[in-house]
């Protein structure tokens, strides 16, 4: 299950981010995962919780924002769906597409931090 060292990098480059920014705790993390991506978001999930433990970010929860393959048919100008499978072909003009304009997407997009304490 790779999903646990993505979890983990993840929670890495968090704290680290939270502590540039003067956070020393997180309540949130926020990831885009692109469906080609090679991640099973459930089990990034469940990863994500058992490698938080003993971090900064032991109290935090993931929120994975999942980002549609989307591929771009230069001939018809015809942005589509690919599926999953992944089918390149183009629903429009019936022409194969070589540009793939989302999917592969794997990102933290934003960290939120943990309330201070009164």
């Amino acid at each position: 299950m790779h999903e646990l060292s993505i979890a983990t990098a993840i929670i890495e480059r968090a704290d680290e981010m939270a502590r540039a920014d003067g956070t020393d705790s997180v309540a949130a993390v926020t990831v885009r995962v692109g469906e080609l991506a090679g991640v099973v978001p459930d089990a990034l999930g469940f990863a994500f919780e058992v490698a938080r433990d003993g971090t900064a970010l032991a109290g935090a929860r993931l929120h994975v924002e999942q980002v549609p393959a989307q591929a771009w048919c230069g001939p018809c100008a015809e942005e589509f769906a690919v599926g999953m499978p992944p089918f390149f072909w183009c629903p429009r003009c019936d022409r194969p597409s070589t540009e793939l304009r989302s999917g592969r997407e794997l990102e933290i997009t934003a960290i939120e931090p943990a309330p201070a304490p009164a």
